[in-house]
């Protein structure tokens, strides 16, 4: 008896999940269908010049990465936007991040009004450029907060501007990142406009009146630059990644974010904003708290925690998510790595669904608290606790003589073509709509790795979550760590 409803329960969530993956692919396209139909109105070149284009300020945590943060600086100072500073948060290395950073800026120590409106660990000293063609570079030296949020505090401090593009300092930016990302936030700075369809005079957008609610954060697609050709910073060439385990990644990020995060911006329920890539309002982010420096979730924090302060003061908001590629990040490449990555980001789901419980099917928070929260809950949090328990009960049945097989084979195999369906439908779809492989044969082969995931890659992440979560139940101590960035390939000669 007791199996019987145990097996009834598992099929009933893995039909539910199955059912949510399959409308969040369709919402999805209905989101990027509706990007690309503005795009012909939008002429970026306007928002250069206009007086109303809004400043930004550049955050990007460094722990340790001396092998990359030169090439990586010089790509953030080469983005195309008129008003941006550079913030680089050397969160106390030790290794040469700082030192180098010195050298090739042309860096001295300078005196700088720093306004702790979020509390951090104490910073040592701030670092401007003798060179005028690195103006727009500030770096700040502090102790280490043993997570990338107490960095990014800090960087929020010091940052001039109402708005915050949080980053990673081993990733390689498109260089209109900034001019795409802040397009909802300037909707918001134009919601008096009222002609739909016409674009507007200022800064050549159109503005329709779903976005007239206030815009706390922007998103956009994250991809591995693993193997791509990067020359000083810039991005030459996009490859997919020769080794198995980033391009199982990059199969997964393509399918978390085309499907995934646009099918969540479709209907204004973005559980989360990538920590590689994030556009933020300061202003809502410094009410709400910013970050909560003890977390390893923190990009999922602070976008539930900004919701929250909206709701909690009855103000309406939006978060959106842009299905264009406009990050490379380096994705771990070796098991070491990856298990550190993931185990982390296990524990940090598991104090999110803690520390936010209140918010939990609470109707007061609207789709916060009835969408976004309990999705998180059920098929993020609580699916590999399921699968382990399904894999034991499973084996229990096998040895006790009480499975059907006919049956068992049946759904095994519906499962696994249906994730090779879903993987294949993102693929496929993020190279039709927005190409970024040179050719087709480089999308079938990272394809391909679809058929291998259900069976390699996919149990590494559920053990690896697990990981994360026993660690959080036994108060284990984990720290920000060191990624051993290999760098990035140059580009090849002609």
């Amino acid at each position: 008896m007791v199996g019987t409803i145990f097996q009834n329960c598992v099929f009933i969530y893995g039909i539910v999940m199955l059912l949510t993956y399959a409308l969040l692919a369709i919402l999805s396209n209905y989101g990027v269908r509706r990007f690309k139909k503005r795009q012909p109105f939008t002429d970026y070149s306007l928002l250069l010049d206009s007086p109303l284009t809004p400043g930004i300020s550049v955050i990007a945590p460094a722990f340790n990465e001396g092998v990359t943060i030169i090439s990586n600086v010089r790509s953030l100072l080469t983005l195309n936007y008129t008003k941006f500073e550079v913030i680089i948060v050397n969160d106390g290395s030790t290794d040469d991040t700082l030192e180098k950073l010195i050298n090739e800026f042309e860096l001295v120590e300078v005196d700088f009004a720093y306004n702790e409106r979020i509390i951090t660990r104490p910073v040592r000293r701030m670092f401007k450029s003798t060179n005028i063609a690195y103006d727009k570079l500030l770096v700040i030296d502090k102790v280490n907060g043993k997570s990338k949020a107490d960095a990014s505090n800090a960087g929020i401090n010091a940052a001039a501007f109402d708005y915050f593009l949080c980053t990673d300092v081993d990733c390689i930016l498109d260089r209109d990142t900034l001019l795409r990302m802040v397009h909802p936030f300037m909707n918001e700075e134009h919601k008096k406009i009222k002609e739909i369809g016409e674009p507007c005079p200022e800064c050549g957008y159109v503005h329709v009146e779903e976005d007239s609610m206030r815009v706390i954060a922007t998103g956009a697609t994250l991809r591995l630059v693993n193997s791509c050709e990067v020359d000083e910073g810039v991005m030459v060439r996009v490859k997919p990644p020769r080794k198995y385990l980033p391009r199982f990644q990059e199969m997964e990020y393509i399918r978390a974010y085309v499907l995934g995060k646009m099918g969540w911006s479709a209907i204004n329920s973005v559980p989360n904003v990538s920590g590689g890539l994030g556009l933020f309002d300061k202003e809502i982010a410094i009410k709400a708290g910013g970050y909560d420096h003890q977390s390893f979730a923190e990009d999922m924090d602070i976008v539930t925690r900004m919701a929250s302060y909206m709701v909690d003061n009855k103000l309406k908001y939006a978060i959106r998510y842009i299905p264009t590629s406009q990050c490379w990040t380096e994705g771990p490449a070796t098991m070491k790595v990856f298990s550190r990555q993931r185990t982390r980001w296990g524990r940090g789901l598991a104090e999110i669904m803690t520390i936010h419980r209140h918010i939990i099917l609470n109707p007061r928070y609207k789709k916060l608290g009835l969408i976004v929260l309990p999705y998180n809950l059920l098929f993020e949090f609580l699916a590999p606790i399921i699968e382990f328990a399904g894999i034991i009960f499973y084996i229990y049945l096998i040895f006790t003589h009480q499975v059907n097989w006919p049956y068992a084979k049946i759904l095994l195999l519906f499962v696994y073509l249906f994730s090779i369906t879903i993987t294949t439908l993102a693929m496929c779809w993020d190279q039709l709509t927005y190409p970024h492989y040179k050719t087709w044969k480089e999308v079938i082969g990272l394809t391909f790795m679809a058929f291998l995931e259900p069976i390699l890659y996919h149990p590494l992440i559920v053990f690896f979550a697990l990981r994360g979560y026993w660690f959080f139940l036994i108060g284990k101590k984990t720290s920000w760590g060191n990624m051993q960035r290999q760098g990035f390939a140059p580009k090849k000669p002609n």
